[in-house]
């Protein structure tokens, strides 16, 4: 089975860093996606999604020193629902993703020290040896 989440985005307000009962660190990240399409009246339309992010230890300690709202993350995860009861005891769901690794993605901030990263990329193979001679490729 293959439970895997990746998402390119902005940050929509700055990270909230809070600890466990028993001292772990944890942060939520909200993260906006957008995706631009054109409607049957032919005008340009934008939908944004948000997204919650969550990551612990280290790696939530982190996001909370060198991200802030506007920050550009690509984020690797899986998605998890968790439930819980409101005060007026009704019982409540919600979905997130649970961060295994983050890249920072802005120019200035590069990756943080000892932050685990990944690119969207990883585990695919380079051209083909016979390609990476090829001098005139047409794009």
């Amino acid at each position: 089975m293959l439970n895997k989440a990746m998402v390119i985005g902005r940050l929509g307000k700055d990270p909230e860093l809070r600890y466990t009962q028993s001292g772990i660190p944890v942060v939520s990240l909200t993260i906006a996606t957008s995706e631009a399409y054109m409607d049957k009246d032919g005008i340009k339309q934008e939908k944004t999604e948000w997204h919650t992010v969550v990551f612990f230890n280290r790696q939530a300690e982190l996001c909370a020193q060198f991200l802030s709202k506007g920050s550009l993350v690509y984020v690797e995860g899986s998605l998890q629902t968790r439930s819980w009861e409101d005060t007026q005891g009704q019982k409540r769901y919600t979905t997130e993703i649970k961060g295994n690794r983050i890249q920072f993605l802005d120019r200035k901030g590069s990756v943080a020290p000892d932050m685990p990263v990944a690119s969207p990329v990883d585990n695919f193979e380079s051209f083909p040896t016979e390609a990476s001679s090829i001098d005139d490729v047409p794009f």
